[in-house]
């Protein structure tokens, strides 16, 4: 049994921590505002890697300590599920997060809201564990806004610059689209099982479906199980930045580079894909849900890696890539490969973490350049900064035997081997050949910063140097995780073991054994090493980090060729298949003409003109008027008043009796 003061104490930390600092941070120095917060999230992380050891020994904890709500039936207590899901995401979100707060206490120096963004990240992460620790949909739901609101506040931190306003105006309102839907499949849950609680739920959803209740929607008649885990998926899309709802992901990207990694490598963009994998006893009883997740997943991942390939931003590259990423993981999740997509999140969080915080490096040293091409040659005076987002770059694409290549290509082999017709034959061709696309535009990015032709302006050239200690020790730290968390995954959690007793996520998923791919895979001998040496994914890698080397750093001339061949496409990639336009003509300018519309004729003309000064405004101006009229500033008309109304009140009594 685990120690409920040590699990309270995990998000509480850093919840105090942001509350001191947000409350009184301006009366504190810089120095006390980050060591106050750092220091909570780095014992958060040591407890939650404690709490990870026991639940490693079979240890586990499921219980409420307090009610929240109580109105008649409607009870919403606040509890924890401390199972192994919960247990790799605490690792994985505190050790992520600690790691942003040591590298912000140097990329934040001088900050003018330096003390206002420890508050923010200390919030964030306490806002993510609440979100993965509790044991019923409310307290998920509760930490899923509150991330929402949070990332909000980070991606619009520096508030000064319009872009940073749109881009978290921009988030929130897609987010919101999404969250719709999430709310929609939470109250569906309490319509047709009468709780929150994740277990009672769970337990309840074969009788459900057993008895084959339905609902209409929109003219469709769909099982009451398929709409729940639909509308749960639209939440998804929209905090994992999945098609349709993609487009805040990379313009999010104005907000500090230690948010960039904490909102797109750990936290708030895995939301998605922990729910899926929590909710798994109700998506294996929905075919469509599942198909679903498979199509949304593979188009991402597709789609944003081809938009990686011709960006010049070098955290925009890295974003599309987390939503591509993000893409292969709900693959895993549809194919019902659900260990698997949660094992790739956390070997992701590493890299890309690592990735986006290198990435700051780089852009610090250039004086807040990221445009790679005004940079090259960086190498000699970054080697620590140079060796990290290498191993990073080799971690996201996929070699062996770095952390990508254990997750990626499980997911891989676990979409290869179901036999699911079209979609199967889409999902493997998308997550196939876009294993070469990252590997290209991961490298492209890689070479033209540190590599090919020396592009940095003159100006920038003095300030040219290695990033502090509290900048570089941070980058070591997550290396360390994107060498080695794939290895440990397969070898030490066992994950890709069908055997339910001994993979890592034994208890906490569950699939049925006609979906279950690791069966198939074991069957085959997918996994061994032999296997991934000589198979397709190993070798599209390779080619891929093979063509951006002889483009950027041999033939430096193809690229500008290669772009004005296929000028059409090369354009449309570059805007990003023009989503941003489709959406301002379809939705925001329709929106646009019908609010001008209504603040002319509904505002001004009716409200303002019609019924406001027309109508009460007028009456009352007309009887100011009059009793002006009857202020003329004369003792005897007053005194004649006087008269008059004693009088009258004599009048009402006599008649009254």
């Amino acid at each position: 049994m685990l120690n409920t003061t040590e699990l309270l104490a995990i998000p509480a930390l850093p919840l105090i921590a942001s509350l001191i600092v947000g409350l009184f941070g301006w009366a504190l120095k810089e120095k006390l505002s980050h060591s106050i917060t750092t220091g909570s999230v780095i014992i958060s992380a040591l407890l939650s890697v404690h709490i990870f050891i026991q639940v490693l020994g079979g240890a586990s904890f499921y219980g409420n300590f307090w009610t929240w709500m109580l109105s008649d039936t409607f009870v919403v207590p606040v509890g924890m599920m401390i199972d192994q899901l919960t247990a790799i995401m605490m690792i994985t979100v505190t050790i992520v997060s600690a790691c942003v707060h040591i590298y912000t206490i140097g990329y934040m120096h001088g900050d003018p809201g330096y003390s206002r963004f420890f508050a923010y990240i200390s919030g964030f992460t306490f806002s993510m564990l609440v979100l993965v620790m509790g044991n019923n949909f409310f307290t998920l739901f509760f930490g899923w806004e509150a991330v929402g609101l949070v990332s909000y506040l980070l991606i619009g931190f520096w508030f000064k610059r319009e872009s940073a306003n749109f881009a978290a105006l921009k988030a929130f309102i897609v987010n919101r689209i999404g969250d719709f839907g999430f709310m929609v499949g939470i109250l569906a849950i309490w319509y047709y099982f009468g709780t929150f609680d994740y277990r009672e739920v769970f337990d309840q959803v074969p009788a459900l479906v057993a008895q084959g209740e339905t609902l209409h929607f929109l003219s469709w008649e769909m099982s009451a199980i398929t709409f729940i885990c639909l509308a749960l998926f639209v939440g998804a899309m929209g905090k994992s930045g999945q098609v349709p709802l993609h487009v805040w992901l990379p313009d999010s990207m104005e907000g500090p580079t230690p948010i960039s990694a904490l909102i797109h490598a750990a936290t708030m963009v895995t939301a998605g894909v922990f729910m899926v994998a929590r909710c798994s006893p109700m998506f294996e009883y929905s075919e469509t849900a599942l198909a679903a997740v498979i199509i949304v997943g593979a188009v991402t991942a597709w789609m944003c890696a081809t938009i990686g390939l011709v960006q010049n931003d070098i955290k925009r590259v890295i974003a599309y890539s987390t939503c591509s990423q993000l893409g292969y993981m709900f693959v895993a999740c549809g194919v019902s490969a659900y260990s698997v997509g949660i094992f790739h999140l956390m070997t992701h969080a590493y890299f890309k973490a690592l990735l986006f915080l290198a990435a700051g490096s780089v852009i610090h040293a250039v004086l807040a350049e990221q445009d790679i091409r005004k940079m090259g040659q960086l190498k000699k005076y970054m080697p620590i900064t140079y060796i990290t987002m290498l191993i990073a770059a080799l971690a996201l694409s996929g070699v062996p035997p770095f952390a990508g290549f254990w997750s990626k290509d499980l997911i891989i082999e676990a979409v290869a081997v179901r036999e699911l017709g079209w979609i199967g034959d889409f999902a493997y061709f998308a997550v196939l050949s876009g294993v070469f696309m990252t590997a290209f535009y991961t490298f492209r990015m890689f070479f033209l910063t540190f590599h090919n032709s020396d592009r940095v302006p003159a100006k920038v050239k003095p300030h040219l140097h290695e990033s502090p200690k509290v900048i570089t020790i941070p980058l070591v730290l997550l290396a360390i995780g994107a060498l080695f968390s794939g290895a440990w995954g397969v070898l030490g959690l066992d994950i890709a073991n069908p055997n339910a007793a001994q993979n890592f996520f034994c208890s906490s998923m569950f699939v049925l054994p006609e979906h279950n791919p690791l069966i198939l895979i074991a069957e085959e001998g997918h996994h061994a090493w032999y296997h991934f040496l000589f198979s397709a994914p190993f070798w599209l890698s390779l080619s891929g980090i093979g063509l951006a080397y002889a483009m950027y750093l041999r033939e430096t001339d193809m690229p500008a060729k290669l772009a004005a061949a296929v000028k059409p496409v090369y354009t449309f990639l570059l805007n990003k298949w023009y989503w941003d336009e489709l959406y301002a003509k379809t939705l925001m300018r329709p929106a646009q003409i019908l609010g001008r519309w209504l603040w002319q004729q509904g505002d001004l003309a009716m409200i303002d003109k019609g019924m406001i000064h027309g109508g009460v405004v007028g009456s009352v101006l007309a009887g100011m008027q009059r009793m002006r009229a009857a202020q003329t500033g004369y003792v005897y008309h007053y005194a004649f008043a006087m008269i008059i109304g004693v009088f009258a009140a004599l009048t009402y009594l006599v008649l009254k009796g």
